[in-house]
């Protein structure tokens, strides 16, 4: 198997993991995260949950590259 097949064998199991565990683990909503609530509006921006996300798959794939 090459490297590019395997790579994206990996990233595919990755992301199945997280949408699998992302059901019964709810990250959003952490102090930091920007919720406008208005009377028929809601506005949610995920701001420090997207960067917690990118710091863990940054150090994942950064052991993986090792």
């Amino acid at each position: 198997m090459n490297g590019i097949a395997k790579l994206l064998m990996i990233i595919g199991g990755v992301i199945f993991a997280i949408g699998f565990l992302s059901q019964f683990v709810k990250i959003g909503k952490l102090p930091g995260d920007i919720i406008i609530k208005k009377e028929n509006f809601t506005f949610y921006f995920p701001i420090v949950t997207s960067i917690l996300i990118s710091v863990i798959l940054t150090v994942v794939l950064y052991l993986f590259r090792k």
